[in-house]
């Protein structure tokens, strides 16, 4: 996990630890996160800035002798209406101030860097036909901390065209800036102009306006950075699960390993395993003396996290192709002077992803809930009812059965397929959307939620093991996770308000996904 330190509004103020080479070609997701919480600095590849000016070269010879979209032309439905010779020059700023309309709240500044970074490395890869200083421009940018004003809601999934044109105003000096909050970029928060760190304004033409906003940098950034939390927590939350086999004695047997060569799905092979390792278990593990079969939450428990790790997997590889692509329309192409009209822009790969990938996360938090209300029964604990202290009619952890259902439902709520939506715009010449935006909103939104769930299991699965006196091997994955459990949450168990401890056991989980990737 990266060393960034974010407020509750978002603004970054930790330090560059290296730097993030954008070449078009290999940007991945973590690189994108490091970029956007200010762990890294940018550094634009020399092949790549050649393959730039190579593009803006040619961009502008094909605009000068034909007919190119939102060059010569107008947009959308406006695509048949030539701009006169003269008027070229501001055509440009005319289309940035008239698309700079996104609304809502203002998105906070990693969601905003992490635009910027992916927009830089597209650019990089030489499609756009962009004039150079523009890809400097991001890059100085995201080393200073200054980052624009960008609105929530603009794009239906067709291309982040509001918040990309805010931003390129933001690079024509005509919308504000504000300071991230690095230590030493100076500029006060807010200052709508003149922020330290912000980049020189640019002269910013009809050729480059559209080719800066033809992109879905926000949205792809916003599931970049989804993507890398809830990867983390879908690990860390197989780290509590094996603390909650041990608080109610479970078997070993349903992460057999013949068990999964006989279904060898690559995901449930791969969490089986990890589950061995967590535990201590070996392959063929020897039958249970007491109960034959689990409940479903631990039994299922590679069933239901596989599928989950493999929507991960597909999701990370969509995101990699759509941040190293040059999917702007049109596509200049040097090596035979054309601009390609063409739909590259679509999401739906993306919008399916990201739909996917939360609603297999949905099914793991609801495993949680199932075993967190296992560990308030007797019959599998040994215990009073809701681990209940010795004081009569005690409820202990009886209240987190109904925060995490709460929680829940809010996940549930995000996991709605965005993909389902449906718009026809501009005058029906846009009759399709993706929604891809919507879904990666989604997707940032049930981080949240998704983190209170699992933080609810893990307050009791603890507070079950410190019952029980059930102490792994501290050279275990399984142990180290309890003695650092241990070491934070509180050992106070009569009845008491559980919103402090729920709070640190969430928080918790970023070092869960530490031991999980580590392994024995």
């Amino acid at each position: 996990m990266s060393s960034q330190i974010v407020d509750a509004a978002g603004a970054v103020s930790s330090g560059h630890t290296g730097p993030v080479v954008l070449d078009g070609i290999g940007l991945r997701v973590e690189d994108v996160v490091r970029l956007a919480d200010g762990t890294a600095r940018p550094e634009p590849g020399t092949d790549a800035m050649k393959r730039v000016a190579e593009s803006w070269d040619a961009a502008r010879q094909i605009a000068a002798t034909g007919r190119v979209y939102g060059r010569s032309t107008g947009v959308g439905a406006n695509r048949n209406e030539d701009v006169p010779t003269e008027a070229a020059a501001e055509h440009g700023l005319r289309l940035l101030r008239s698309h700079a309309g996104a609304i809502g709240e203002e998105l906070p500044a990693r969601q905003v860097r992490a635009m910027l970074a992916v927009r830089a490395n597209q650019l990089l890869a030489g499609g756009a036909g962009l004039r150079p200083t523009v890809v400097t421009a991001l890059c100085e940018a995201l080393e200073s901390g200054a980052y624009p004003v960008v609105n929530e809601f603009g794009s239906v999934g067709t291309g982040d065209i509001a918040a990309l044109a805010q931003a390129g105003l933001a690079l024509a000096g005509e919308h504000p800036w504000r300071d991230a909050g690095f230590p030493g970029a100076g500029g006060a928060s807010g200052e709508p102009r003149g922020v330290v760190g912000a980049p020189e304004p640019q002269h910013l033409d009809n050729n480059d306006a559209l080719a800066f906003i033809s992109s879905n940098a926000l949205t792809l950034g916003q599931a970049a950075l989804a993507l890398h939390e809830l990867r983390g927590l879908l690990e860390a939350t197989q780290v509590v699960g094996a603390l909650s086999v041990l608080a109610v004695d479970g078997a070993h047997e349903a992460y057999a390993a013949p068990v999964h060569a006989a279904r060898p799905h690559r995901g449930s092979l791969e969490v089986a395993r990890r589950m061995r390792e967590l535990l201590g278990a070996p392959d063929r593990p020897n039958p249970p003396l007491g109960r034959l079969q689990d409940p479903y939450g631990f039994r299922c428990l590679p069933q239901v996290h596989g599928p989950a790790h493999d929507a991960a997997d597909a999701l990370e590889e969509v995101v990699a192709i759509e941040i190293n692509a040059a999917a702007e329309n049109p596509l200049i192409t040097p090596e035979d002077m054309a601009a390609y009209h063409h739909g590259g822009f679509y999401q739906a790969q993306l919008a399916l992803a990201l739909d996917h990938f939360r609603l297999a996360l949905t099914q793991v938090a609801r495993l949680s809930t199932s075993r967190l209300s296992t560990l308030n029964e007797p019959v599998f604990t040994r215990l009073r009812p809701f681990l209940a202290d010795h004081q009569p009619a005690s409820s202990g952890v009886m209240i987190l059965e109904y925060a995490a259902g709460a929680a829940l439902g809010d996940l549930r709520a995000f996991s709605a397929p965005a993909s389902l939506g449906h718009a026809v715009l501009s005058r029906g010449v846009e009759e399709q959307a993706s929604f891809a935006s919507l879904a990666a909103r989604q997707t940032l939104r049930a981080c949240g939620a998704y983190r209170l769930v699992v933080g609810c299991e893990l307050v009791a699965a603890v507070r079950a093991l410190r019952q029980r006196e059930i102490w792994p091997d501290p050279d275990l994955p399984v142990g180290r996770a309890l003695e650092l459990a241990l070491s934070v949450l509180d050992e106070d168990q009569a009845d008491r308000p559980l919103t402090d401890d729920v709070t640190a056991a969430a928080a918790l989980l970023d070092r869960f996904t530490d031991i999980w990737r580590r392994g024995g």
